[in-house]
């Protein structure tokens, strides 16, 4: 499935990397970090999502963003649980969201309205691990996002990019 991702600074990759041994008890930690904007679909050619994002996003301005915390979703809706992740503050990125809701719909319970904008630490291990990280506190941590990364189906390669207005 093809996405559209924010790039974090290496701040937020630093506290990532803090965080990293109160994560040894999840089967899968995650080494790169992003935030997904929006997921895009697999049922059409990359060009023509890429068309699409670009058409819905053309008058889209840079935003901030700020990770404020450590929380996680006890059992979020597809995958193991729990998923442990950095929150999320963002009016713009919500903005940018929705107008891609708009030109693409949504993923039930992971879009639209149920949209919670993170950035994933871990998942699958003990709610009780999750808990004591969610009760840690962290430096906040604020950027400027001024383009998405659009992913490849496995979110592993920026395939290309649209940059953001002023």
């Amino acid at each position: 499935m093809y996405s559209l991702n924010a790039a974090v600074p290496g701040r937020v990759r630093g506290i990532a990397g803090d965080l990293y041994p109160h994560l040894a008890g999840f089967a899968d930690v995650r080494e790169d970090h992003s935030i997904c904007v929006k997921r895009l679909g697999d049922d059409e050619p990359y060009k023509t999502l890429a068309d699409r994002a670009r058409t819905a996003l053309s008058d889209a301005p840079a935003f901030e963003v700020a990770v404020t915390g450590i929380d996680y979703f006890a059992e979020p809706t597809s995958g193991t649980d729990p998923v442990v992740y950095l929150v999320v503050e963002s009016p713009g990125l919500l903005a940018v969201h929705e107008t891609l809701v708009d030109a693409f719909g949504a993923l039930p319970g992971l879009e639209g309205a149920d949209y919670v904008p993170h950035v994933t630490l871990a998942r699958d291990g003990d709610v009780a691990d999750a808990e004591r990280l969610a009760e840690r506190e962290i430096e906040p941590v604020t950027w400027t996002v001024s383009e998405l990364a659009f992913t490849d189906a496995l979110h592993t390669n920026a395939i290309g990019t649209i940059p953001l207005g002023e």
